[in-house]
């Protein structure tokens, strides 16, 4: 591990607590069969990697690339935060090498806190102003995560009012397979209707029957208990 990178590591150990590992691993379903299976933790929270985001700002993208690539889960989260500030911090010349650096390393971004912690910040920050068909690529991806960030990703344009691409993305995953995806797609229904209940709504009367129920409860969380309960009245009805 090269100079940057092997000081970033050093210092995430210094904050370690073993005795945390355990928890850690049964909460991001490490076990055979589970969504993170065979990932490997320090038991760093995150606040100190937090306050080391700050410390080791400006560190090179070659570097950030080490530890995306490393077995043990903080260290890509480090990186990931480090390639978020960085992003926020350059010109597009960097910004560029940066979002080219996630799109390729998408293997290692492989739970759901290192999707949340970084999609909205670097795809979807690079592609606001940019063709999205990346994010619809991603969307139809067999790999879970790559899925995640293709929505979790629009956050970024939910936040500018921007709301289309959530809206047609969570069209294109009304049917997957997953938990972890009815779960984000509702997050992101959810805050695009902060913006424009009238759209959110126009949605779910389209796809309430057919969309997923934890979709659904996601995307109606914040909407008044007598619309909530209309709407899960329609689901049941349709089931």
């Amino acid at each position: 591990m090269s100079g940057r990178a092997a000081e970033a590591a050093r210092r995430l150990r210094e904050s370690a607590e073993p005795r945390r590992v355990e928890a850690l691993q049964r909460f991001f379903r490490t076990e055979p069969g589970g969504y993170g299976e065979g990932d490997r933790f320090l038991g760093v929270r995150v606040p100190p990697i937090r306050a080391l985001v700050r410390e080791l700002r400006g560190m090179p993208p070659d570097d950030c690339a080490v530890l995306l690539r490393s077995p043990w889960h903080e260290e890509r989260l480090l990186a990931l935060l480090l390639m978020g500030d960085a992003f926020s911090r350059s010109g597009d010349p960097r910004r560029q090498e940066i979002y080219r650096l996630y799109m390729s390393s998408t293997a290692f971004v492989n739970n759901w806190d290192l999707v949340d912690a970084s999609a909205p910040h670097i795809a979807g920050a690079w592609l606001l102003h940019r063709d999205r068909s990346p994010l619809y690529a991603l969307a139809r991806s067999a790999d879970l995560w790559e899925r995640r960030i293709a929505i979790v990703a629009t956050q970024h344009f939910i936040r500018r009012g921007d709301l289309a691409d959530t809206f047609r993305i969570a069209e294109v995953l009304l049917h997957d397979p997953h938990d972890l995806i009815h779960k984000a797609a509702g997050w992101m229904l959810r805050e695009a209707g902060d913006r424009d209940r009238a759209r959110e709504e126009a949605f779910l009367r389209q796809h309430v029957r057919s969309m997923p129920r934890t979709m659904l409860r996601y995307a109606i969380e914040k909407l008044p208990e007598e619309r909530r309960l209309a709407w899960l009245a329609v689901k049941r009805a349709g089931s």
